[in-house]
């Protein structure tokens, strides 16, 4: 089997193509009355929600089998957590049906904590509808934890907001560095 690589997503990668895989990972929550925005989501709006932030592609032999598009402190954001200057957020996290299982989502979360501690944040999180338990204990597993829950504008369902405490490392150039128990502890 093909090595399976992340990179940044490049123009001349098909939009139209990861609009699909998008669709296609999202469509069992669709299925289950959930009107997650990626459940069918147009090319203009992937591509609105892309330039929102920095997103990551998995790729297995020229295709895209996964993303991820994360965004920094969102000091508009309708999820007060968002908000939260040391909060990095994931958003459009997908992997393709059939490389769901494969650690294709590990790695993609991988991408994501190593994107956010080198921008010096210390928290990681990402909002997952409430009736999707089996996403829940997935993040769980991961390290992350219940933080607020929220309707957001135009969903049929609650939203749990998840965080995980990544820190990063402390430079010995700069001194105005908390540590993660302090930012803990503002919560």
């Amino acid at each position: 089997m093909t090595a399976i690589g992340i990179r940044r997503l490049l123009p001349s990668d098909s939009i139209e193509d990861l609009t699909g895989m998008l669709r296609r990972a999202f469509a069992p929550l669709g299925g289950r009355g959930l009107n997650c925005t990626c459940v069918d989501q147009t090319i203009d709006m992937t591509q609105g929600r892309i330039r929102l932030g920095d997103c990551f592609v998995a790729i297995r032999e020229n295709r895209v089998v996964g993303t991820v598009t994360l965004h920094a402190a969102d000091r508009a954001s309708p999820v007060r957590w968002y908000r939260e200057p040391k909060v990095a957020s994931i958003h459009q996290l997908a992997v393709d049906p059939s490389y769901q299982g494969t650690g294709v989502g590990q790695a993609l979360l991988r991408t994501a904590e190593t994107w956010a501690r080198s921008r010096e944040y210390l928290e990681l999180a990402l909002d997952t509808p409430e009736p999707a338990g089996h996403l829940h204990a997935y993040y769980g597993r991961r390290g992350f934890r219940l933080m607020d829950t929220a309707q957001l504008e135009g969903k049929s369902y609650r939203s749990v907001i998840l965080s995980k405490t990544i820190g990063y490392a402390v430079s010995s150039t700069r001194s105005d560095h908390w540590p993660a128990q302090h930012f803990a502890a503002m919560a």
